[in-house]
């Protein structure tokens, strides 16, 4: 089957890198990170401070982010700063934390009796 919502994608195989981006986003602190970033670039300690997680933790975090494409790092002096590779990730992690405050959504077939 041939979906053309926004891309065309032959069946399944199409989507596994999508599902690979979302595997990437899959942790709250990963998410967390991305809203931050979304803002701009950010050093590590500030992220560390702004998240309230420990610096390892982050930074395994951040490695999985990095490994998928989603941010780079620039170095400056002795720190590095980390920024978002482009804002696509912040518009769907954006999207993907209003839509979880929305609470329940229901389809408008739902409702109704089968026939």
């Amino acid at each position: 089957m041939r979906m053309c919502l926004y891309v065309c994608v032959d069946g399944v195989t199409g989507l596994e890198p999508a599902a690979e981006l979302l595997r990437a986003l899959a942790a709250p602190v990963r998410l967390a990170a991305i809203r931050e970033l979304a803002e701009g670039p950010r050093y590590v300690h500030e992220l560390v401070a702004s998240l309230g997680v420990s610096q390892p933790l982050l930074s395994q975090h951040l490695r999985v982010l990095r490994g998928a494409g989603l941010v780079v790092t620039r170095r400056h002096g002795r720190e590095i700063a980390y920024l978002l590779a482009d804002q696509h990730v912040a518009h769907i992690v954006l999207d993907a934390i209003a839509h979880s405050r929305e609470g329940p959504h229901e389809h408008p077939d739902a409702a109704r009796p089968a026939p």
